[in-house]
């Protein structure tokens, strides 16, 4: 193999590494997380993701498989990203301080008996963390997607989801990883096997 290909296999081996040691440490607290995003659903709750840079992205890849289909041809259910709105996040920032561009949506839009979920790699993103303090206050569910350390985030949500590794990449690719078994966990217990 010549040098290009290596990097490429290492990159794999690595990746592969951090998801089997999440295999052996973290498949029930995912089970518990999707058991609980179900039991939500059946009570009319939603869903609300956030995150900053990649994990925003993230919040939003997955707030719309809930919304659209993952596998399933089924309703709709409510799932929302609060990173799409750049009319509220550049207004908030500016009014308030940009630590609290998660918390004041959250003010707004969760209830009590939610889920809210943060995604931070170093679990230490400060407007993730006011988001999730201020939706626990109002009684939602709080979970945190985080690397391996959990940070500040881990003393403040009710479930952690902590990656067991410190490289981004890998974390990140994780934390899809984690929230389409959510979502295909979900889509089975409320609607069934049919996959499309």
């Amino acid at each position: 193999m010549n040098t290009k290909e290596n990097l490429i296999s290492d990159y794999i081996e690595r990746s592969i590494r951090t998801k089997k040691e999440l295999q052996k440490t973290r498949v029930e607290v995912i089970a518990q997380v999707a058991g609980l995003i179900v039991d939500a659903y059946r009570q009319g709750k939603k869903v609300v993701w956030f995150g900053n840079g990649g994990s925003a992205a993230d919040a939003q890849h997955l707030a719309c498989e809930l919304v659209s289909r993952f596998y399933l041809e089924r309703r709709a259910l409510a799932s929302i990203a609060l990173t799409t709105n750049t009319s509220e996040l550049t207004a908030i920032a500016n009014d308030y301080d940009f630590d609290q561009i998660f918390a004041r949506q959250v003010e707004a839009l969760v209830n009590q008996g939610d889920i809210v979920i943060g995604l931070s790699t170093s679990g230490n993103s400060p407007n993730v963390v006011e988001g999730i303090k201020k939706a626990k206050r109002l009684g939602a569910v709080t979970v945190a997607f985080t690397g391996s350390s959990g940070g500040k985030l881990k003393g403040n949500v009710d479930f952690l989801l902590d990656v067991p590794s410190n490289v981004t990449p890998h974390i990140q690719e994780s934390h899809i990883m984690i929230g389409h078994l959510i979502c295909y966990l979900v889509e089975k217990e409320l609607f069934g096997d049919d996959e499309t």
